[in-house]
């Protein structure tokens, strides 16, 4: 098996992450080494990256800047031109909504989250159709191998 050279900072800017994800930092680290090992990443994430959970404010002026949307939303890449890879901003009241409302476990849609922005900083989109499938199928099948459900199968109750 493939080692990454793969380094990873979080930090948490709000405090509620700890409490709803207690193990946070450990699967964080499982989650994206094994992305990158897996999936034969590990030429492409040789670098830092870094994961700021925080909270809907936050990613709002985030998006607001950086995408002159000026509302929260759930997770933000931003490459880094000096190191690599780059780093990833993640909602906690965005990520916890969505997961309420699609049925999903908070850490597994809060995974998902992180797996799908570590996966634009490796140069993946979904602004194109073909493009869109070929992401979608690397995180189901990354989140698939961590026993993690697809999460583009949202089940809504019929009531």
């Amino acid at each position: 098996m493939k080692r990454s050279k793969l380094q990873i900072a979080v930090s948490v800017e709000h405090a509620a992450w700890k409490t709803r994800w207690p193990t946070f930092k450990r699967d964080i680290a499982a989650l994206l080494r094994s992305a990158a090992i897996r999936h034969d990443l590990s030429a492409a994430t040789a670098g830092v990256v870094s994961i700021v959970l925080t909270n809907d404010q936050a990613l709002a002026q985030l998006n607001r800047q950086f995408r002159g949307k000026n509302r929260p939303t759930n997770v933000l890449s931003f490459p880094d031109a000096i190191e690599p890879l780059g780093g990833i901003a993640v909602a906690y009241q965005t990520v916890l909504r969505e997961a309420v409302e699609q049925d999903k476990r908070f850490v597994n849609h809060a995974k998902h989250m992180i797996l799908h922005g570590f996966l634009h900083l490796l140069g993946h989109d979904h602004i194109i159709k073909r493009d869109a499938r070929l992401m979608e199928g690397i995180e189901i099948a990354i989140l698939r191998d961590l026993g993690i459900p697809n999460p583009y199968l949202i089940e809504k109750s019929s009531a």
